[in-house]
């Protein structure tokens, strides 16, 4: 059985067909990418697989369990976290708190309750400690130690992608969905992503999807790549394969070149 799989998905706004019969599977523990210009379909997909959209057809399957008709919420329970290509986080809320946001299916006793441990009884404060333990390995593991306090919106953009991906991880998935991470980074900061990417996928025994647009990160660390346009499949297969494809070349190569 695939470990995660999408089955001839398709979906149309407006008459205008958005994604058209897209199929493909990925191996568990594996880092695929989606590649394409702008426009393709690419975050489209994302959000099929994330409960934002409901595809017209196709089947979006997990662990043997169709995800077609789940609510954001639901998906997210099943162990599908993601990123925003524009960033989705609280601007006037702190790092950590915005980390431990991402803890929220995990919790029975709220978010921002921190400051209110009296009364809730001793179930509740050791819920409110391991989460703020799981949220401070997260932030050791970015290495958001500086800014743990500090309000996002004081932060620069690249940082900001960094606590986004801190709180899709809060969520403890099992497929991990990024969405032009590396986007607004400067070099040294996408070259500290690659390896953030690489050892998510390796200790946190996480399958990760990816949508990027920088050619480097993609064919340095994908197992697989997916390249579309226009809403179809151009090719799928290992970096060197697609890189070399005269379809892709044309397609989104031919953009950068």
């Amino acid at each position: 059985m695939d470990y995660f799989k999408v089955e001839d998905l398709s979906i149309s706004f407006g008459g205008l067909k958005a994604v058209s019969n897209v199929s493909f599977s990925v191996e568990k523990n594996s880092i695929f990418s989606i590649i394409g210009p702008n426009g393709s379909g690419k975050t489209t997909i994302f959000n099929m697989i994330s409960g934002i959209y409901k595809p017209d057809q196709g089947r979006i399957v997990f662990a043997g369990e169709n995800l077609v008709g789940l609510t954001p919420d639901r998906v997210a329970r099943r162990g599908v976290a993601r990123t925003f290509q524009n960033i989705e986080l609280f601007s006037n809320a702190t790092v950590m708190d915005n980390l431990l946001l991402g803890r929220h299916i995990h919790m029975k006793t709220g978010v921002f309750t921190g400051a209110f441990l009296w009364g809730r009884g001793a179930r509740a404060a050791r819920e409110e400690i391991k989460n703020r333990e799981i949220v401070e390995g997260i932030i050791d593991f970015l290495d958001l130690q500086s800014v743990r306090n500090n309000y996002v919106a004081s932060l620069p953009y690249g940082k900001r992608k960094l606590v986004e991906m801190g709180r899709a991880l809060a969520l403890e998935p099992q497929i991990l969905l990024l969405d032009e991470p590396s986007a607004g980074m400067n070099t040294e900061e996408k070259q500290d992503l690659n390896i953030w990417i690489k050892d998510i996928q390796a200790e946190c025994d996480v399958t990760i999807l990816l949508i990027e647009h920088d050619m480097n990160m993609i064919m340095g660390i994908s197992d697989r790549i997916f390249a579309m346009n226009q809403g179809e499949k151009i090719v799928e297969g290992l970096p060197e394969e697609v890189q070399s494809h005269p379809e892709v070349i044309k397609a989104y190569l031919g953009e950068e070149h």
